[in-house]
């Protein structure tokens, strides 16, 4: 009996009826086999229809690459739009002949080409006398100047000829007749006591200042405006009348003035709006 029991006893767990082995006990592992690589990605096949897609952005492309090229051919190299007529307006003294001889615009040559910047300032540089000028396109073939000229309201006399001075105090021509209705400087300011603090310049300056703000029916019948110094102006109208004007400050006050008291007294040989509060008109 004792031999059975140790018999028993040797018999391994693994025979025993209804037990599983236990893991790894006495078991060995089965061998690892090499790692398999991924797979290569599939790429899918392009059908008709992807070339059928671009097929449309192809040709707007190339449309538009002929609409280009058609339209720069219409603006440069065709004769539809070029250069055949230019015209000037608004001249006054001068001549249309003589803003279009001083624009030297280049007839025959691409409307879109013509630098219209270049023009103006050509106009300008060669006519003084011009004091803004516009040049634009006319399509589809021509080109308009529209011009200002400047408006002179005082004159210096030099020699036997008249220097034009405009409000601006600019110099813009020589003319050998003194034009209607502009006033003559007189400047006589050598013995002035503010002769070295006012310089000629100066003067001219106040000159101008108040030649330029009279009104247009007192311009007309200014003859000469007198300077003997900063504060010294007169004005000589026609009919003998003279205005004593004092400096140039507040001259549209004392245009004014001098406006109501012309007709306050017609007959009046000399004003004073030197303080343009306290006009006076004297003499008959």
């Amino acid at each position: 009996m004792a031999g059975a029991r140790t018999a028993q006893r040797g018999t391994p767990s693994s025979d025993r009826p209804g037990r599983s082995p236990r893991k790894g006990a006495g078991s060995p592992k089965p061998p690892k086999g090499p790692k398999s690589s991924k797979a290569p990605k599939r790429t899918a096949a392009r059908g008709p229809g992807a070339y059928l897609r671009r097929g449309p952005v192809l040709a707007s492309l190339a449309a538009a690459v002929l609409l280009a090229s058609g339209g720069a051919w219409v603006l440069y190299g065709s004769s539809w739009l070029r250069v055949e007529r230019v015209t000037a307006t608004g001249t006054e003294v001068l001549t249309p002949e003589q803003v279009l001889s001083a624009a030297a615009v280049p007839v025959g040559a691409p409307l879109v080409s013509v630098d219209t910047d270049e023009i103006e300032s050509r106009v300008r540089g060669r006519l003084p006398r011009i004091d803004s000028v516009d040049a634009v396109r006319a399509w589809p073939h021509g080109i308009g100047l529209k011009v200002t000229e400047r408006k002179p309201v005082l004159l210096i006399k030099k020699d036997a000829n008249f220097v034009e001075v405009d409000a601006s105090g600019v110099r813009f021509d020589t003319v050998p007749k003194a034009p209607a209705g502009v006033p003559v400087l007189e400047l006589n300011a050598a013995g002035s006591p503010s002769a070295r603090r006012f310089d000629e310049d100066r003067l001219l300056h106040e000159a101008v200042l108040v030649a330029g703000s009279l009104p247009a029916p007192i311009a007309k019948e200014t003859v000469q405006v007198k300077v003997g110094s900063y504060d010294s102006i007169v004005l000589e109208l026609t009919g003998g009348r003279s205005v004593r004007w004092g400096s140039g400050e507040q001259s549209d006050a004392k245009g004014r003035a001098l406006t109501a008291l012309l007709k306050a007294a017609p007959k009046a040989g000399h004003f004073d709006v030197s303080v343009p509060t306290a006009p006076a008109a004297t003499g008959s």
